[in-house]
């Protein structure tokens, strides 16, 4: 797994993404640096499944458990999002560069991420109805098929 040109978007992903790890108490490894440019270079939703595959191109030997692990960690860390479509886990880098509350568009065929600028919290009644509660968090993502996968 090789990327002979990495922008310098995608270099600056990484190194806050190793910043953050360092924050967390996280060694910054080699295998973990090649985790965060397969997210990093790949703007897209990956099971952690894919991400074990094109580890083990450089890694034969690595378990899958030890990718699923560091996927979590980044998860935890703030580095990584999830989500669930297709009955499986999916991942991709957190957003770093929207300084703001968003939700996203995510192809259910490619993994692609759109953003949506709008929250649908803004847009609803719903919040009247929710008047005497605390609302900590809320998540609301659309799926689909993005315009390439659509044909």
């Amino acid at each position: 797994m090789t990327y002979e040109v990495i922008t310098k978007k995608e270099e600056n992903k990484i190194n806050e993404a190793i910043l953050k790890l360092k924050e967390f108490g996280f060694k910054n490894t080699k295998k973990r640096q090649e985790i965060l440019t397969l997210f990093a270079c790949n703007d897209r939703y990956l099971s952690a499944q894919t991400v074990h595959e094109k580890l083990t191109e450089n890694y034969p030997t690595m378990s899958y458990n030890t990718t699923y692990r560091n996927v979590y960690d980044f998860v935890e860390a703030g580095i990584l999002e999830a989500t669930e479509y297709n009955q499986e886990q999916h991942f991709r880098m957190n957003c770093l560069d929207h300084n703001h509350h968003h939700h996203h568009f995510i192809c259910t065929n490619c993994g692609m991420a759109i953003p949506l600028e709008t929250c649908p919290m803004d847009l609803t009644k719903m919040t009247d109805a929710l008047n005497d509660v605390q609302i900590d968090t809320h998540r609301f993502e659309i799926f689909g098929l993005c315009s390439k996968c659509k044909v």
